[in-house]
């Protein structure tokens, strides 16, 4: 496999972390959000709004395919829905984030620009219903990983170190 693929829950840190590998490794970060973003000149909260979820569904999975043809030796972050595409594993090793719906709230509310970080993501707008949904794919998360990485309590340097071997040469 070349590339790196993280997966899970919204706000868990897919981004940050693949940002930071990206600089510790000199291999490149792909966002698959910023991707659906570029692709339709729109954010993801607008599209949601105006579309739908089942449009930026099929989104996800045409950057899917994207990312099988055209994207290789890279660290690619995902949307906390993106596990679902059926080409999941033709991308690369399966990383997926884990931490307690609840610690994954409070680094978003503790964040800078938290009011901004929450907006962007419409299936947080309600704090019941994501919880509903971060149980919901949990098990889903699992079951399509390769690897499983506790980020609760750790530092980038610490995520970082644990994985660099998995990183392509």
């Amino acid at each position: 496999m070349e590339n790196i693929v993280l997966i899970g829950f919204m706000g868990v840190g897919k981004g940050t972390l693949a940002r930071a590998l990206a600089q510790e490794s000199g291999l490149y970060a792909v966002d698959t959000d910023d991707l659906i973003e570029s692709l339709t000149n729109m954010k993801i909260r607008k599209i949601f709004e105006k579309y739908g979820e089942e449009y930026f569904r099929a989104l996800e999975r045409r950057t899917a395919q994207w990312l099988v043809d055209n994207v290789h030796k890279s660290i690619v972050s995902t949307g906390g829905g993106f596990y679902k595409v059926d080409n999941l594993k033709e991308i690369g090793i399966i990383v997926y984030l884990h931490a307690d719906f609840d610690w994954i709230y409070d680094r978003i509310l503790k964040s800078k620009n938290a009011k901004k970080k929450l907006k962007k993501r419409p299936l947080f707008q309600n704090y019941k219903r994501a919880k509903e949904l971060y149980k919901q794919r949990l098990p889903e998360y699992r079951k399509v990983a390769d690897i499983t990485l506790d980020v609760e309590g750790k530092g980038l340097d610490q995520l970082i170190q644990a994985l660099m071997p998995h990183l392509p040469q």
